[in-house]
């Protein structure tokens, strides 16, 4: 049975259709496949393979469908023609097919490995991204940070900047003196190339006297130094000086190596000139208070001492440095007069009410040395703006010498009184004196020198010469004053005085003198109370019996602080055995008032030293404890003087005509002996009580042509115009008057100087015959001759 082809061809075209249809799927869907991971060969790999199924595919089924196209349409030749190729084709797709197989486990194998390895590195990749955008994370954060850092470090910068040239004048300078940096302030007070330019070394910036010394601050800190402080002056041109404390630190690396130095400057002229007005304010203050008599002490609120004056250094015996800090009471200790008792600080009472204090009397201050000293106090508080109490001024003084001064004031008033009443004395005596010494004078001169009632009326006269030395001490102790001058040989003052003090003692003498000694210019009354003076001393020294040896000698030359006009000298030396004078006071010993003894006045040796200054001569002592005392004095001697001891003058009496006198004296005994003193020279007297009869005696004398040659003027009348008024009226009326003054006060002025108030003479009472003639012969015959 023949079966029909026909469903064959049907079926084949059928099946190649359908093989196509599914081939073209499945390369679309192997082509879909492969793009979602490009990068994959195995994908590749299985592309290709299954195109070349589809290609086989597709080229069997149309090779089919054309062979069964041919067939059907009888086209058999056709197909035997293309057949061959169409098999070489599919066998061609196959081979390739069949190849692709062949390597499919390896590239299955290598794609696994390839995965695997894919994989891994996936894994790997992903740890890595992780890892790396950790890092990332924290390069950011950092970044973050540093920018952030940046910028803070950016405004701390300028934030430093802004300070750096804010700040005063300052620069950093490196170890070889140039500067690294300078801030604004400086680069205008030193204006120069800092930045720019060649480096410029410091000291060509601001050249000083210390530069290139020891004493350059750099150099200073160099050697270790943590900080040098100097002053450096900026001149401008117009000549104003600035100053700066120019103050130097080390400036070190960020390892503390020393790398040069940072140098700052503060003008401190304002503050100069305040200091400089503040140091001439405490100056002022401090001359101020050293000026100042009275001692200052200021504390503070707690009553420590804040300063002391020079006064009160010396008054409390601390100085400003040891008692600056310490309590008042330490200071400035002040105890009871009497009772020895601390007393209240008046720092304490002045802070307690807050007004001024004032000491009681008898407060005394005990020094540091233990020495006690009187003091007047007055302390007040210390104010400050808000009328605050700070502390407590006390302003005191040693009043030790003034309570001495009103003691010794008082007794001297008592000795005034007393020496008023010794004055009055003294010049009444005086006045019976110069009777009594007068007469037996005049007795004398009567007798003949053989009577023997004579050598009685000299041992009188003796005595009443000695109690007219007692007279004259009383005076010179009642008035002072200059002495009267009288050209005479010293030595029978000398051995009068002796006797005078020493008769009836245990104590001997021994004087000696050389008979060439030359006379000196002296008031025998004061000279001869120095001796008497200084002899009683040595008596009251030798309590037990003793000897006083007086010497004198010339001497020729000057003398310390006397004029070289004087060079001619009488030493007069008077030592004793007694037991001399102790070093503490013997430089006291001229002071007034000054007295070793229980009951002395203290006033002889004082006299003693003012009568010798009187004379322009000088006194002096020297003693050794145990080996008694030795007075020298120095006396102007007469340089003109022959050599020898001049004899006693006798009475001269004045040649010529008829000699009228006047004399005027309160005293009618006076007056008496006078007129017979002057009727024995061979002057006729007028007598008259008072200056006022006598001028008016001289007027109607002038008058009536009869003038007197001769007016002798008591100079003291109590109830009545003195000799001194008298003179200067008569004077008036005539110019030639010839006036001698007398008067029992030889220390008055006129007395020692009688020539300047017109008298040509004088005379002291109680005076002998031989005085008055002297006074007579030298008021009538100036020119010495007689």
């Amino acid at each position: 049975m023949t079966v029909s082809w026909y469903p064959v061809i049907i079926v084949d075209i059928l099946g190649s259709l359908m093989t196509l249809v599914i081939a073209i799927i499945c390369a679309n869907l192997a082509w879909q496949w492969s793009k979602e991971q490009q990068e994959d060969m195995f994908r590749d790999y299985i592309m290709l393979l299954t195109m070349a199924f589809v290609f086989f595919a597709v080229s069997r089924s149309f090779g089919h469908l054309i062979k069964q196209f041919l067939i059907a349409f009888d086209l058999n030749h056709i197909w035997k023609n293309i057949s061959p190729f169409s098999g070489a084709v599919n066998s061609a797709a196959f081979i390739v097919i069949f190849a692709f197989g062949v390597y499919f486990r390896r590239f299955q194998r290598v794609h696994l490995e390839l995965r695997d390895y894919k994989n891994n590195l996936e894994e790997m990749y992903a740890c890595r991204t992780t890892e790396l955008e950790e890092a990332n994370y924290w390069l950011e954060k950092e970044n973050r940070q540093r920018k952030k850092a940046e910028e803070e470090l950016r405004q701390t910068m300028a934030t430093l900047k802004n300070i750096f040239d804010s700040t005063a004048p300052t620069c950093i300078t490196d170890l070889n003196h140039v500067l690294v940096e300078a801030n604004e302030s400086y680069q205008k007070l030193w204006p120069g190339p800092v930045k720019t330019g060649d480096p410029i070394k410091c000291y060509e910036s601001r050249p000083g006297p210390i530069c290139h010394s020891q004493e350059c601050p750099l150099e200073k800190i160099k050697k270790g130094l943590e900080q040098t402080v100097c002053e450096t002056v900026r001149k401008s041109s117009d000549g104003h000086e600035r100053v700066f404390l120019q103050t130097t630190r080390p400036f070190r690396d960020a390892d503390g190596n020393l790398s040069g130095t940072v140098t700052s400057f503060q003008e401190i002229t304002e503050r100069r000139k305040a200091q400089e007005e503040l140091a001439t304010e405490r100056e002022r203050l401090s001359v101020t208070l050293r000026s100042i008599g009275d001692g200052v002490i200021t504390t503070d609120i707690d009553g420590r001492v804040v300063l002391l004056n020079k006064i009160a250094e010396k008054l409390c015996g601390w100085n400003q440095e040891e008692a600056k800090g310490k309590k008042l009471g330490e200071v400035f200790h002040i105890v009871d007069e009497k009772t020895g008792m601390p007393k209240i600080s008046p720092v304490e009472q002045v802070l307690s009410t807050g007004n001024i204090n004032i000491l009681d009397a008898g407060t005394v201050l005990v020094s540091r040395d233990g020495s006690r000293k009187n003091i007047a106090d007055s302390g007040a508080p210390i104010r400050d703006t808000k009328s605050q109490t700070i502390g407590v001024v006390l302003v005191f003084r040693d009043v030790t010498e003034r309570l001495r001064m009103e003691k010794e004031l008082q007794k001297t008033q008592k000795l005034e009184s007393v020496g008023i009443l010794a004055g009055g004395i003294a010049h009444d005596f005086n006045n019976i004196l110069a009777a009594i010494v007068g007469n037996i004078d005049l007795a004398i001169h009567k007798m003949g020198k053989k009577d023997p009632v004579k050598p009685l009326l000299d041992e009188a006269e003796r005595a009443a010469i000695r109690a007219k030395g007692l007279t004259q001490q009383l005076l010179t102790f009642a008035k002072g004053g200059s002495p009267i001058l009288q050209q005479v040989p010293i030595e029978g003052l000398i051995n009068e005085s002796l006797e005078l003090v020493l008769q009836d003692t245990y104590i001997s003498s021994e004087v000696n003198i050389p008979d060439d000694l030359w006379e000196v210019e002296i008031d025998p009354g004061q000279i001869g109370q120095v001796i008497q003076n200084i002899v009683m001393n040595a008596r009251e020294a030798m309590t037990e019996g003793g000897k006083v040896f007086v010497t004198a000698r010339n001497l020729h030359g000057e003398l310390e602080n006397h004029s070289p006009e004087k060079c001619h000298w009488v030493e007069v030396t008077i030592a004793d055995t007694g037991p001399g004078i102790s070093p503490d006071v013997i430089d006291k010993i001229f002071d007034p008032y000054f007295s070793t003894k229980e009951k002395g006045s203290g006033l002889g040796l004082s006299i003693c030293h003012s009568i010798i200054i009187q004379h322009q001569g000088l006194l002096k002592v020297d003693s050794s404890p145990g080996a008694g005392a030795v007075f020298t004095i120095y006396l102007p001697a007469v340089s003109n003087q022959t050599e020898g001891v001049l004899e006693k003058k006798s009475v001269e009496v004045p040649s010529g005509k008829k000699i009228r006198g006047l004399v005027m004296d309160d005293e009618m005994m006076v007056r008496k002996i006078v007129r017979e003193m002057l009727i024995m020279i061979g002057v006729e007297p007028v007598l008259v009580s008072d200056g006022q009869e006598a001028v008016e005696m001289y007027s109607r004398a002038l008058k009536e042509g009869g003038r007197y040659d001769l007016v002798i003027l008591d100079l003291t009348i109590p109830e009545g115009m003195g000799g001194k008024e008298a003179a200067h009226e008569i004077l008036e009326l005539d110019r030639q008057a010839r006036v001698i003054v007398a008067s029992g006060y030889s220390n008055d002025p006129v007395m020692s100087s009688y020539d300047q108030y017109g008298f040509c003479a004088a005379v002291v009472k109680p005076f002998q015959l031989q005085e008055l003639t002297d006074a007579v012969n030298k008021a009538l015959h100036p020119d010495g001759k007689a």
